[in-house]
């Protein structure tokens, strides 16, 4: 199962905005809803595979990885 998470989204000014609410910084701006909603799929899967690659790097050698369910 794919992790879920949150966008909200508006229209302010003639345009759409919209973030995610759990993961900080992931934010776009785009002429139409749907726009919004595929620059929103495609930064947060660039911002979650950044986290991860920093993640492992500021592990080191040895580290365990393990799933956590909220």
């Amino acid at each position: 199962m794919k992790p879920t998470f949150t966008a909200v989204i508006k229209q302010d000014a003639g345009v759409w905005i919209g973030w995610i609410e759990e993961v900080p910084g992931v934010n776009c701006q785009e002429d139409s809803r749907e726009a919004l909603i595929e620059s929103l799929r495609v930064t947060l899967a660039e911002a979650l595979a950044l986290n991860r690659d920093e993640a492992l790097a500021a592990a080191g050698s040895q580290y365990e990885e393990l799933p956590i369910a909220v």
